[in-house]
């Protein structure tokens, strides 16, 4: 039996039918509230039942434009017809059978796909996960097995996952690590880049100066060091965008001692900057790097990409999963893979990016003392403001409103919004932000 997707209409602007959250939708929420893990960090009362595109509905039927794509997951829109088809011919097949001890043909043909775009130059071998952190994990488990080194250093503001190992390198929140110490030994944490440094066009060298300088001198030997794992654009941190050369300091760096560079391309990756990776904005090549998020628009799959001799460095047994690369997500995966080719989603992330970011700056200079910077690459922008009380205030006027976005950092809000966003899209969500901003403008004076 073929099961198709019903195709829905939804208006080309978001249409807000009942008081948010609506009867349903509280519903939802009470059952929610009575029996799920008190964790989960919900950013407002917003209960999805079905999208399409670029529009998602809720339990009451109303309809929201997605600048979120649930935190940059969705990266061929809710819905895309060929990813539908590739999961459902791949479910009437097989749904699952491990690869970690058989040979499944999909898991190889995914591989195969990400080691022909992976940003480095050299032959590849790649790894499935089932999600960002556990690529984050295994990342951190090769870079110690190939080098034998026992350290590892990570970013202030970085985000990298919840997981133990990934969790450690974290550094974006205290709140994140609170209580669950003592974490994952030898993880070393420096400063990132400042983006005030990319605003005026100055080469940043604070950051590899203070590991060359200060914690190669006083903590840590360089040549106990077996990984930098940066995220070549901090997500979680603020959409934190490095000043040109940067990245290619902290290559030259690695090199000098040996130290593996592990690019976390997790939210930055698979089209998000309108390249396939963040780091290929710069001319750094990485040692490994780990992607999900976006990877099969919405289905869980994720992924490390290392250089082919340091993958080689460990043998039969040493890393396995018993979910990761399971039939299904790949078949997802591959068909993202082909639309953002086919579809041109790279220049239309570049090109509606580019506009976006323009017309945000025009209103950041028509709400100088609201919005204090805007940032970012592609379709992955950050709205700065003065503190996180007011980027709150305007994420939830936004919900209100009907446009759905995501706080980041301590005082930002994020732009996450699918690659097949389209240009009155684009525009009908810079209005909605506008709108949002000036009214809290208004309030706060």
């Amino acid at each position: 039996m073929n099961i198709t997707a019903p195709q829905v209409a939804y208006p080309t602007s978001p249409l807000i039918r009942t008081a948010l959250p609506g009867p349903r939708a509280r519903e939802v929420l009470a059952r929610d509230n009575a029996v799920t893990s008190p964790s989960l960090p919900r950013a407002y009362p917003f209960v999805p039942k079905r999208g399409r595109g670029c529009s998602v509905e809720d339990v009451d039927g109303n309809v929201f434009l997605d600048f979120n794509a649930g935190i940059a997951v969705n990266s061929t829109g809710h819905g895309h017809p060929k990813v539908v088809e590739a999961v459902q011919r791949q479910a009437a097949e097989i749904l699952h059978y491990s690869a970690s001890d058989f040979y499944l043909p999909i898991y190889s043909e995914m591989c195969g796909a990400l080691a022909e775009v992976a940003p480095m130059s050299s032959p590849t071998r790649v790894f499935l996960s089932n999600s960002g952190a556990e690529a984050v994990e295994g990342a951190l488990k090769l870079a110690r097995y190939a080098t034998k080194r026992p350290y590892v250093i990570s970013f202030q503001g970085a985000f990298h996952g919840r997981t133990m190992g990934a969790l450690t390198l974290t550094d974006s929140k205290a709140k994140y690590h609170k209580g669950f110490g003592p974490l994952v030994p030898a993880v070393l944490h420096a400063p990132y880049a400042d983006p005030r440094r990319t605003a005026s066009g100055e080469r940043d060298t604070a950051t590899v100066d203070y590991l060359r300088d200060s914690l190669f001198r006083y903590e840590v030997e360089p040549t106990e060091v077996a990984a930098i794992f940066v995220e070549p654009i901090q997500g979680e941190g603020g959409i934190i965008v490095p000043a040109p050369g940067w990245m290619e300091d902290l290559r030259a760096l690695c090199d000098e001692f040996g130290i593996l560079l592990v690019a976390d391309e997790v939210q930055s990756g698979i089209g998000r900057t309108g390249k396939m990776w963040a780091i290929e904005h710069t001319s750094a090549e990485p040692d490994i790097v780990t992607s999900a998020k976006g990877l099969a628009s919405g289905l869980p799959l994720g992924a490390f990409i290392a250089r082919e001799e340091i993958m080689n460095a460990w043998g039969v047994g040493a890393h396995g999963s018993t979910y990761g690369g399971s039939p299904v997500p790949c078949a997802a995966g591959l068909a993202t893979l082909e639309i953002i080719r086919s579809e041109n989603l790279l220049e239309n992330s570049t090109k509606l990016g580019a506009d976006l970011l323009e017309r945000l700056r025009k209103l950041q200079a028509n709400q100088p003392d609201t919005v204090t910077d805007v940032r970012g690459v592609g379709l992955f922008i950050g709205v700065e403001f003065p503190d996180g009380q007011v980027a709150n205030r305007v994420q939830n006027r936004c919900f209100e409103k009907g446009l759905l976005v995501l706080e980041a950092g301590e005082n930002v809000v994020r732009m996450s919004p699918p690659l097949v966003l389209r240009a009155d899209e684009a525009q009908t969500g810079l209005r909605l932000f506008s709108e949002a901003v000036s009214e809290i403008a208004a309030e706060r004076l």
